[in-house]
């Protein structure tokens, strides 16, 4: 017999039992990092970092784009960002030759994360978002490249390669580029 009050009620008991959940879980909230990451630079390495702060998961989406000519094959560009990342579970890396949003449903991504350096990163990058959002549903956010990374870009990169230069200073410490 309880002294100190009544009894619980027997929906009360299942309701506070250790076994059943108070609350729903809510979906990871995923986010989809498209680009071609020819190579992944600290620029985007930070906005991997800083996105993470935001959503529980992200997924570093290489596109296959045919007419673009890369520096380093799809597979190497895949491998290199893998080993970057192989201790963050929270990071994978993908390729994708569709629609990006297409990718996203795929993903089950309800975001698009981009980084933006100048005024005319935001024009193309709000007209690409508005676009996919009135086609999907999928929210873009865009974080501003921190200040000392605006004047790098993975094509600024590619040409010091092309020519033989170090770009150790480009990419982030521990990225293997060969």
């Amino acid at each position: 017999m309880n002294t100190i009050g009544p009894a619980p009620s027997s929906s009360r008991q299942a309701a506070l039992s250790p076994n059943r959940p108070l609350v729903k879980p809510s979906p990871p909230r995923i986010a989809l990092f498209p680009g071609t990451f020819d190579p992944f630079t600290i620029g985007h390495e930070s906005l991997v970092r800083r996105g993470l702060e935001l959503v529980d998961e992200i997924v570093i989406s290489i596109g296959v784009n045919e007419a673009k000519k890369t520096y380093f094959a799809l597979e190497k560009r895949m491998e290199m960002i893998e080993n970057y990342y192989k201790d963050e579970l929270r990071v994978k890396v993908e390729s994708y030759d569709s629609l990006t949003v297409e990718f996203a449903r795929k993903m089950d991504a309800k975001f698009i994360l981009r980084g933006i350096r100048s005024v005319n990163d935001f024009e193309y990058e709000k007209t690409i978002a508005d676009m996919n959002r009135m086609i999907s549903g999928i929210e873009t956010f865009v974080l501003f490249t921190e200040p000392e990374f605006t004047h790098i870009s993975s094509s600024h990169v590619r040409e010091l390669l092309r020519y033989g230069h170090d770009v150790s200073a480009f990419v982030p410490k521990g990225m293997m580029l060969e």
